[in-house]
């Protein structure tokens, strides 16, 4: 295909609210980053802006930079008054009043699935957020089908202007990485299973910690548990081992290592870290939600419930069978190219054509 006669570039420029950019390795941050670094290799003259409270270095577009003492006031007005004169406006979730063209990227409507995974304030402020921009604006990009489906039950002013692009593995996650200096570093020893993520309540990284611990007498596995803190239930149990935040090769790293990887969430917009296990030759068992499936398709593992017992007989049964490992193994890396961070730049620009003009 040649790009250049087939991408649709957009006549008027187009601010994007690039706060997240190379951030904290959450899915938001690699959201930005992914989506951002490869809509530049696929057209690097697209007028593109980037606007931040901060500089981005490394930035794959020009950047603005926007001082605000506050970052509330910065999103509301700020950052809108510094892009009126482009064609459209890209930000995540709260779309100003005054953003005529714009475009919200929704993730996922947990708020609303789930209210009490979430703390009052920052509850009151998503629900208000996603809709007022499922009202405001004239598009909506959501990460997956299954998301998409929710997010017009929840917000029904979207319907008709919400779209699907799918997320896919960071280009930084790499196949075939040596865990032995990150094992070493963090004090591994032994066979180990892996979940990743922030330790919110949706996250529902005890459902993890009490599978394994059922799993005492059984296998000799610990739990690492990759991400920050959060809020909420913060136990690890008898095998659990926090890491903390780590870099993007230590990650790799830890999944080339890993017997399987746990996905336990209760609600998803989609599921990097599925994707990104199955890159480094990492099985997955994930918990049956529909973001997860649209994720990991036939290549992944799906426990039948949220009982931690469950998912412990799925581990005491397959985790000894080499022969089903090996077959997870290898359906993961051919499922996960299937997703792409081109594609999704590519659907991405096709938006800010339409938008923009």
């Amino acid at each position: 295909m040649n790009n250049r006669i087939d991408l649709k570039i957009p006549r008027r420029p187009v601010a994007v609210d690039a706060r997240l950019f190379a951030g904290s390795s959450t899915g938001d941050s690699t959201y930005w980053t992914a989506m951002l670094e490869s809509l530049a290799k696929l057209a690097p003259d697209a007028p593109i802006h980037l606007f931040s409270d901060r500089p981005i270095p490394g930035a794959p577009f020009p950047v603005k930079v926007v001082a605000s003492r506050w970052s509330r006031l910065w999103s509301l007005v700020s950052f809108p008054l510094a892009a009126r004169k482009y064609g459209a406006v890209h930000v995540q979730y709260a779309l100003s009043p005054l953003v005529r063209r714009g475009i919200s990227t929704i993730h996922d409507v947990s708020f609303f699935v789930g209210p009490e995974w979430f703390q009052p304030k920052d509850l009151v402020l998503l629900k208000a957020g996603a809709r007022a921009a499922a009202k405001r604006a004239l598009r909506i990009i959501t990460v997956s089908e299954p998301s998409l489906r929710e997010i017009e039950s929840y917000l029904p002013s979207s319907k008709g202007k919400t779209i699907a692009i799918e997320n896919a593995c960071p280009p930084w996650i790499q196949a075939g990485a040596d865990p032995g200096p990150v094992l070493e570093k963090y004090g591994l020893e032994g066979p180990y299973l892996l979940t990743v993520g922030t330790r919110w309540p949706r996250k529902n990284m005890e459902l993890a910690v009490q599978a394994v611990d059922m799993l005492a007498l059984e296998l000799p596995h610990q739990l690492v548990v990759t991400g920050k803190a959060g809020w909420g239930d913060q136990e690890l149990g008898r095998r659990g081992k926090a890491t903390g935040y780590v870099s993007r090769e230590e990650l790799s790293a830890l999944y080339a290592g890993a017997d399987l990887y746990l996905a336990p969430s209760r609600h998803e917009g989609f599921g990097i870290p599925v994707l990104e296990a199955m890159r480094c030759g990492c099985p997955v068992l994930a918990s049956p939600i529909e973001a997860f499936r649209a994720a990991g398709g036939d290549a992944a593992a799906y426990a039948p419930s949220f009982e931690p017992g469950d998912w412990a007989d799925w581990m005491s049964e397959s985790l000894p069978d080499s022969g089903k490992m090996r077959s997870m193994r290898e359906r993961g890396r051919t499922w996960e190219p299937r997703f792409s961070w081109r594609e999704s730049a590519r659907r991405h620009l096709d938006v800010y054509a339409e938008v923009a003009g």
